[in-house]
């Protein structure tokens, strides 16, 4: 079965469009004197880039396109600057992240003095006596024990606040939270050990809510609400246009889940559908894994629009190092017994992933841990072996920690491995509870490409680390590159400092192998006749700029189906000939 997004353009269209008289007419819109850098191997750079609708129709020199050149047509002179493929995010949570674009949001990277003050002025611009929301906090920081009630209770005691940490496995309550939830000491934890309350030598909890709790707290003090994430998704929208992202991966609309129809159909109604959308059916638990697949082709069957198609399933393997809840082959740090949890049987896993390649549904893994990365790579396998010619493609997201016998499975299986660079800057905090050799296999990233492995690149919004920021590919790609904080050379390096990347590599993952994994490469992710005219211009060419400074390169625009969706008007002094038409 094939479920590729509604529109997909074939080989054959594509070749019929190249000997097609529209190759040959005058065309809508046509950019010169680019730097353009296609991602076709076949021709990577070119000069000018010419556009019909929605659809590229040429790309070569100045002279071939200017021979496309009609009455209405617009030209664009780039003087020189940067011409991509539109940028596609590759795991993020557009909906979900709507619920929080107005939320407070922490500097992941401060401390916990930086948090406390930032919740407290947020507290005085927000007067009143309803829920106070955020999120952006990395639990490490706060050592073993994680954050308390008692440090919110000392900004506002009878009002409830509840922030998420940076990977919205993690949750920080106060006591009028706790209260209003009906939490106590004799609260049941719904998963010891992996979906649980911390608590305190007495019994009590400590404020610090683990995995499903912290998700179920969201949902029970109405922190997201369908008018919230509409609002907030469009906005997320506008900042990934104003970042030249065209595309991304719904890696699971979680709280926004029951809502995910009426509010993508609103958003494309109202003309603020200005990505493209694949998204997923999220597992999380047994229950909803005995009917994974068949629940992920009904939604394949109704959820999809103009610009979006929800048809992948997504699976939860494991949590996250710094909830301590990664699943790992060695005990963490300080917790005799404690190697993280799976959240799945391999046996279960192996199930849904053998299932959804015999219906030819696309499977997405989420997988930190390195015994959770060993899991899904073994279901993957027992896939491959009974349906070999599945048109099925696979994805482990994440993969933090990698062993040394499980890098060259990815290439050997075809498994797409998936990861957020900006997440390699550093772990200050991460190397105090895994061993050191763990510590210095974070991030194998270069380790993946030398063994052939396709990567592709997401900032997984809103769970990014540096807030909206992090939806950057310029911000992504400089730490990809540096394995350091942005905006300090000296800063350390993520260990080992041999896993730095490539300036193609990162914009590849952030173009073609994306559109590869989102099963869309024949009609994005590459600037190529025939494919969509999304696409975006960089004011500097990033392989001339120092590496320290690729995050600074403004975004001059952003398209969509040859439609501008980000960036000043044209200037009278850039359209050579023709009308102005800036649609």
């Amino acid at each position: 079965m094939n479920l590729a997004f509604p529109g997909l353009l074939t080989a054959a269209a594509v070749l019929a469009l190249v000997m097609s008289p529209l190759a040959h007419a005058a065309a809508d819109r046509i950019f010169l004197n680019a730097r353009a850098y296609t991602v076709n191997a076949a021709e990577p750079w070119a000069e000018a880039v010419a556009v019909t609708g929605d659809t590229i129709v040429y790309v070569g020199d100045n002279e071939g396109a200017k021979a496309l050149v009609g009455e209405t047509t617009v030209l664009h002179d780039l003087g020189g600057q940067m011409l991509l493929p539109g940028f596609i995010d590759a795991h993020m949570h557009p909906l979900s992240g709507g619920g929080y674009a107005r939320a407070l949001s922490l500097d992941t990277w401060g401390t916990v003095e930086d948090w406390l003050n930032a919740v407290g002025e947020f507290v005085a611009a927000n007067p009143g006596d309803g829920l106070l929301f955020g999120y952006g906090f990395l639990a490490t920081t706060f050592g073993p024990e994680g954050p308390t009630r008692q440090q919110l209770d000392a900004i506002a005691a009878d009002r409830p606040i509840l922030i998420m940490d940076e990977g919205f496995h993690g949750a920080w309550a106060n006591s009028a939270a706790l209260r209003q939830l009906g939490i106590n000491r004799e609260t049941p934890d719904p998963v010891p050990g992996f979906s649980y309350y911390k608590r305190d030598a007495k019994g009590e909890p400590t404020g610090y809510l683990l995995e499903g709790t912290a998700i179920d707290a969201m949902d029970a003090l109405g922190a997201i609400t369908p008018a919230v994430i509409v609002d907030g998704t469009a906005y997320v929208f506008d900042v990934l246009n104003a970042y030249g992202v065209t595309s991304v991966f719904d890696a699971g609309a979680l709280e926004a889940a029951h809502w995910s129809g009426d509010i993508l159909a609103e958003l494309e109604t109202a003309g603020h559908m200005s990505v493209r959308i694949v998204g997923s059916h999220f597992v999380t638990d047994l229950a909803a894994a005995e009917t994974a697949v068949a629940d992920t082709l009904a939604q394949a069957r109704e959820l999809r629009g103009e610009r979006y198609h929800y048809n992948t399933l997504k699976i939860m393997l494991d949590g996250t190092v710094e909830g301590r809840t990664a699943a790992m082959f060695e005990d963490y740090q300080g917790e005799p017994g404690n190697r993280g949890e799976l959240v799945f049987s391999q046996e279960q896993v192996t199930a849904m992933v053998t299932e959804a390649a015999a219906a030819g549904v696309d499977v997405h893994l989420h997988g930190l841990g390195e015994r959770a990365v060993h899991q899904g790579l073994n279901a993957i396998e027992a896939a491959r072996r009974l349906h070999p010619d599945s048109a099925s493609r696979f994805t482990i997201t994440h993969v933090q920690v990698i062993t040394d016998e499980d890098l060259p499975r990815f290439a050997a299986l075809d498994v797409i491995a998936q990861s957020t660079p900006l997440w390699a800057s550093y772990d200050v905090y991460g190397e105090q509870f895994v061993s050191e050799d763990q510590f210095n296999r974070f991030w194998r990233f270069h380790s993946l490409e030398q063994t052939g492995a396709r990567l592709t690149w997401g900032s997984d919004y809103p769970a990014s680390g540096a807030g909206m920021l992090g939806m950057s590919p310029l911000v992504q790609m400089q730490i990809g590159m540096t394995r350091q904080a942005l905006e300090d050379p000296d800063a350390p390096i993520q260990p080992d400092a041999r896993e730095r990347l490539s300036l193609p590599i990162l914009i590849r993952g952030f173009t073609l192998e994306a559109a590869y994994q989102l099963h869309r490469e024949d009609e994005i992710g590459s600037i190529e006749v025939g494919k969509k005219a999304d696409l975006v211009v960089l004011q500097k060419n990033l392989f001339e700029v120092p590496v320290t400074e690729i995050h600074t390169v403004p975004v001059t625009a952003t398209y969509v189906d040859g439609r501008q969706v980000y960036g000043d008007p044209i200037s009278p002094a850039a359209v050579v000939a023709g009308t102005n038409d800036n649609n």
